[in-house]
């Protein structure tokens, strides 16, 4: 091991260890390269020259003991600049180390020149002698599909390779140019492995790398690569390229880029990001913009697909990103933006004029004026553009492309636009062009939010430019200067005070732009101008001629209203003279107009005679309201037929002979609201509330039959149920009117109305009836329209027709006479009212003193109560039996009360309600009899008599237990008898 000498930092002492491998070392000239424990090795290699694996053997066995040294070795004592310096070959060790690995491996590559595993590990060997120690980065694992270019670059720019120490490329400029040609002399031997190709890639990425090597030598390896290798691996080695581009910036960056761009334009947005970096010193954002407008244009023709996913007017919101950060580079001036619009004016006017498309291709031959040249057979292609080559000087013109790219196409997102393009002029120092920019903006758009945008942002720009201003002012002196710097100030706050004005009415031009046809917004529009009359008559004058009538929204009739009254009332303040004639016009205007319905052009007539009648001008009211309901020879018109205009519709409105008729009434005479009455109902088109005005209308003026006779063509006019109502105010007036002088009639009357009525309707009919028979007629007649009801009337009032009818007999004929009919509605009424009927009728005998027959009575209902359903029947049965029964039917009772349970729980139709009642209705009656402690429930609840016996006699006394004290009442003695005893006649025996 040879010694160390002194260190020196002297640049010809740390050079003198270099070169090492320049020319190859061999035993001859480097006698150190070969010790005596290394003869046994030479010689198996000589023997054996062909064999891989001897030659494996020796480079790996080799490797490890000079790694197993470097473990041991002590630490030399070097400066710290010098281990920078010399890096992986600061000491002796490892530059022998380098020098006898050199040698193995280069004689081993003589044996075997074509072989990929000699040439990665002695490639790795001097990589790690001159690179340094590579650091190793976890992965997630393999990938197994290429990515696309942007995902590529991403993640190959984390899996970029990075060393740890290195040798300095000016000291050892001999080991760097000597790894260069050791990689020249493995491609040479193998050109077409795409590793080799990376692993010399990498070598240019290095920080210590010499720039003679790291960039003109790199960007020409980079282009043989892509020339050797089939354009299968080309996307590979772009990945490196490009990344290799980025790393060196400038003018490399460009060209690497563009020159991938006409292969791949899908990662142009990342060179548009490169163009503007920060960290570019000299930013390219011509070039930038002129690319995203063509990705923007691109995306809209769907000839670009964004791999940020990126919608086409997001594009071009990127680009007018770039326009408002970088305006003086990417735009025009105004005056070259005047002169660049008044030649596009003029080009498409000789265009227009000339009519004819001058022709692409003649003979088939491409024609092109300028731009890059283009295949005759490429449909694809457009017609050059120079707003879309990045290597065209020439500069924007911003508005321009804003409103052909942008407000022609995003009419929804014109708010951003607009406020991009006025902010372009506002970075450009144009304040009168982004006012202009402004105002143009608020008269166009179409939605609130892009209003509320170009407005704030107006208005924050007004309350800058008044803040510089002031503060401008604050700086100079008194002067010519300042006074007029005051003036200007002055001028810009009131114009911002009038934009804060006009808000309200800009609001209302938005919303009115977006639909013109809005009444309501035109109504609004007219509050906003208050007192000022001219503009409120400009602005109704306005809305009828611009608001289609068929498209009106609602209530568009009211506009022609409100005009004529505003000339009616002498304006908006009332100061003005009225006009009657202009209001009139207004109106007569109005009845010609096609409304969307008939009951707006109805309203029209009605609020003229309206205004007729308020100046009292009654004739006239009428006058209109005649020509208003003129009648036409054909009066089969159908009133919905939608085809038919509105003034051809209007006379079978019912509204508007609805409001002449109530106009005849107040100011007409009798037969002029007759006539028109009359006119209603041979128009059939009247409705029962006609009806009804006409017969009270005739019965106030004492026309009592043709009051009737009104009621009559009514219920021939409707069915049922309408005419039910027309029938029941025409009985109820008739028997008013002539009571029973003409009772005849009235029965007829009745027998009609009975007729036709359903069932669910009949019953007031027949109370009636029964009432006027009863008060008019014979009770036998009523009785029979009150039985003749109860099998007619709809089942849910059924019961209470008999409850009436049961009423009825019994103050005409007594309480016997209505068994029979307690007897029918037993069998015609449902079980559930029928259990009700039983009790009621069961009552009925105990007051006639017909005990058993209410017993029995009580044993029919049972069948329809269930005791957990009804426990309010079995209660009052159970009282019953306590007041008259005695113990055998007492028990007869319970016997019947758990059989009929027994049946209702076989049945699934009453479990459901057997589970609600058991909760609510037998803890109610259990509550109840309890409350009430009566002698036969406190027998029931009795276990061997603690107050008395089980049953007790007719004439036994009661008696308590010897030695019971009592708390409070009278001994009682036992020759009283019994309260709770049954008296029994003999006639019952």
């Amino acid at each position: 091991m040879p010694s160390v000498a002194p260190k020196s930092l002297s640049l010809e002492a740390l050079t003198s260890h270099f070169p090492l491998t320049i020319p190859i070392p061999h035993p001859g000239t480097h006698p150190d390269l070969i010790t005596t424990n290394d003869l046994h090795r030479e010689e198996d290699l000589l023997r054996n020259p062909t064999s891989f694996r001897a030659w494996w053997s020796a480079i790996h066995s080799t490797r490890e003991a000079f790694v197993a040294l470097q473990k041991i070795e002590p630490p030399l004592d070097l400066p710290q600049e010098v281990s920078f310096l010399l890096g992986p070959l600061a000491t002796p060790l490892q530059r022998i180390s380098l020098q006898r690995l050199t040698y193995l491996c280069e004689a081993a590559l003589v044996q075997f020149p074509n072989s990929f595993k000699f040439w990665k590990a002695y490639l790795t060997i001097r990589m790690s002698n001159v690179l340094g120690r590579l650091v190793v980065k976890k992965r997630a694992g393999g990938k197994k599909k290429f990515p696309e270019m942007k995902d590529a670059l991403e993640d190959d720019m984390e899996d970029l390779e990075q060393w740890e120490g290195g040798l300095d490329g000016v000291i050892g400029w001999e080991e760097w140019k000597s790894l260069v040609a050791t990689f020249e002399r493995a491609l040479m031997w193998l050109p077409k492995l795409p590793r080799l190709w990376l692993m010399y890639f990498s070598v240019f990425s290095h920080p210590m790398c010499p720039p003679v090597l790291s960039y003109t030598h790199a960007r020409r390896t980079f282009d043989r690569s892509l020339r050797t290798l089939p354009p299968s691996l080309h996307s590979r080695i772009w990945v490196r390229y490009l990344l290799w581009a980025e790393l060196k910036g400038g003018e490399t960056t460009v060209s690497v880029y563009r020159r991938y761009l006409q292969v791949d334009p899908s990662i142009t947005e990342r060179f548009t990001a490169i163009l503007l970096a920060p960290k570019n010193s000299d930013p390219r954002a011509l070039q930038a913009a002129k690319l995203l407008l063509s990705l923007a244009r691109k995306a809209k023709r769907a000839e670009y697909t964004s791999p940020e996913g990126k919608s086409p007017y997001q594009l071009l919101g990127d680009w007018i990103d770039v326009v408002e950060n970088f305006p003086d580079e990417v735009g025009l001036d105004v005056e070259e933006t005047m002169e660049s619009n008044q030649a596009l004016q003029k080009e498409q006017t000789s265009d227009a004029s000339n009519g004819a498309v001058e022709p692409v291709l003649i003979d088939g031959k491409l024609i092109r004026l300028t731009g890059p040249a283009t295949a005759p057979g490429d449909n694809s292609t457009h017609a050059y553009d120079a707003d879309e080559d990045p290597q065209n000087p020439q500069r924007l013109n911003i508005e321009k492309i804003i409103h052909n790219d942008g407000l022609a196409v995003y009419k929804d997102q014109a708010g951003r636009l607009w406020t991009g393009l006025a902010t372009y002029w506002i970075k450009r120092g144009e304040f009168d062009r982004a006012k202009n920019t402004f105002e143009s903006a608020l008269k166009t758009v179409l939605t609130l939010r892009d209003f509320s945008q170009c407005f704030d942002s107006y208005a924050e720009f007004q309350e800058s430019l008044n803040s510089a201003l002031m503060e401008n002012l604050e700086n100079l002196d008194a002067g010519d200067e300042a006074a007029e710097v005051e003036q200007e100030l002055d001028t810009q706050m009131k114009e911002f005070e009038e934009l804060m004005d006009r808000r309200p009415f800009l609001v209302n031009d938005v919303l009115l732009r977006r639909n013109p046809n809005d009444v309501q917004e035109w109504e609004k529009r007219v509050a906003l101008w208050g007192d000022n009359d001219e503009k409120v008559a400009q602005t109704y004058t306005t809305a009828l001629e611009t608001v289609v009538p068929r498209k009106a929204t609602a209530n568009f009739h009211r506009l022609y209203v409100n005009f004529a009254k505003f000339y009616e009332e002498g304006g908006t303040s009332g100061q003005a003279e009225p006009d009657l004639d202009s209001s009139r016009k207004i109106l007569e205007k109005a009845t010609k107009v096609n409304f969307k319905t008939v009951e707006d052009l109805a309203e029209i007539w009605c609020e003229w005679s309206e205004m007729e009648i308020r100046h009292e001008n009654y004739d006239e009211a009428i006058r209109v309201m005649q020509r208003a309901s003129a009648v036409p020879k054909n009066i089969k018109i159908n009133y919905h037929d939608h085809s038919l205009s509105a003034q051809a519709r209007l006379f079978k409105s019912l509204k508007l002979w609805s409001f002449y008729v109530d106009l005849e009434e107040s100011i007409g005479t009798v037969e002029s609201t007759k006539a028109v009455y009359d006119k209603i109902l041979e128009l059939r088109i009247a409705n029962a509330q006609i009806i009804i005005n006409y017969a009270a209308f005739l019965e106030e003026n004492k026309y009592f039959e043709e009051s009737f006779k009104v009621y009559e063509r009514g219920v021939e006019l409707f069915t049922f149920p309408v005419s039910f109502e027309i029938w029941n105010i025409y009985l109820s007036k008739f028997v008013k009117r002539y009571g029973g002088t003409k009772l005849e009639r009235a029965r007829d009357l009745f027998e009609q109305a009975l007729e036709k009525c359903p069932a669910k309707s009949c019953k007031p009919i027949f109370l009636m009836y029964a009432k006027l028979e009863e008060d008019h007629g014979l009770a036998k007649r009523s009785m029979a329209i009150l039985e003749r009801a109860t099998q007619v009337v709809a089942d849910e009032d059924r019961f209470e027709m008999f409850t009436i009818y049961i009423a009825k007999a019994t103050a005409n004929y007594g309480l016997p006479a209505t068994r029979s009919i307690y007897e029918r509605a037993l069998e015609v009424l449902p079980d559930r009212q029928t259990a009700e009927m039983c009790l009621r009728f069961a009552a009925l005998e105990r007051k006639l003193g017909e005990i058993d027959r209410a017993r029995a009575i009580y044993a029919h209902a049972s069948q329809f109560c269930d005791p957990r359903v009804n426990p309010q029947f079995w209660t009052e049965w159970n009282s019953f039996e306590i007041e008259t029964g005695s113990e055998d039917t007492f028990r007869e009772m319970l016997r019947i009360k758990r059989s009929v349970q027994a049946q209702f729980n076989t049945e699934a139709s009453y479990l459901a309600a057997q589970t609600i009642s058991a909760r609510q209705g037998t803890r109610k009656a259990e509550e109840e009899a309890d409350s009430d402690q009566d002698a036969m429930s406190a027998a029931d609840k009795r276990a061997g008599g603690t107050n008395g016996p089980a049953f007790v006699a007719a004439k036994q006394g009661m008696s308590r237990k010897e030695g019971e004290e009592t708390t409070g009442q009278p001994q009682v003695a036992e020759a009283v008898g019994n309260a709770d005893e049954i008296h029994i006649s003999d006639d019952e025996d």
